[in-house]
């Protein structure tokens, strides 16, 4: 959160009743072995779960999967939840099966990042790291 010292710490999670979870497991482990801490929440996570457990774990960011449909309605709450939690200050990122007309409107609730299919682990490192943090005396 902010400018921390240390690793940059990700939250990866699987929000709703998608089961599917090898795209989220291959962004953690990028994400860690690229030096990251890297809490990955497992399946069937709601939205005041991942929150709750970004927040517990001093995350910088949280990053979701998401293959259901349900996109818009779920980052929209996990959104929606950090605000209300004073921890809006967490980017939140993610990917998955998400409709190209889709993307701007979940950016514009303030989703910091949509990666569709067919992104690089090595973007989505690049953009964690360039974006999750403020530059030190930003």
């Amino acid at each position: 959160m902010g400018v921390a010292a240390g690793p940059i710490r990700v939250v990866v999670a699987k929000p709703g009743l998608d089961g599917h979870d090898r795209g989220a497991k291959v962004i953690a482990r990028a994400l860690r072995d690229a030096g990251m801490e890297v809490i990955y929440t497992g399946l069937h996570q709601t939205p005041e779960q991942i929150v709750d457990t970004a927040i517990q774990e001093d995350a910088d960011a949280i990053g979701l999967s998401i293959l259901s449909g349900a996109h818009n309605t779920l980052f929209a709450r996990v959104i929606e939840l950090l605000a209300e939690r004073d921890a809006a200050d967490i980017k939140v990122f993610g990917g998955g099966i998400i409709p190209e007309a889709d993307i701007a409107p979940l950016k514009e609730k303030g989703v910091a990042e949509i990666f569709t299919p067919g992104a690089t682990t090595a973007s989505i490192v690049e953009w964690v790291r360039t974006n999750v943090r403020e530059p030190a005396g930003a």
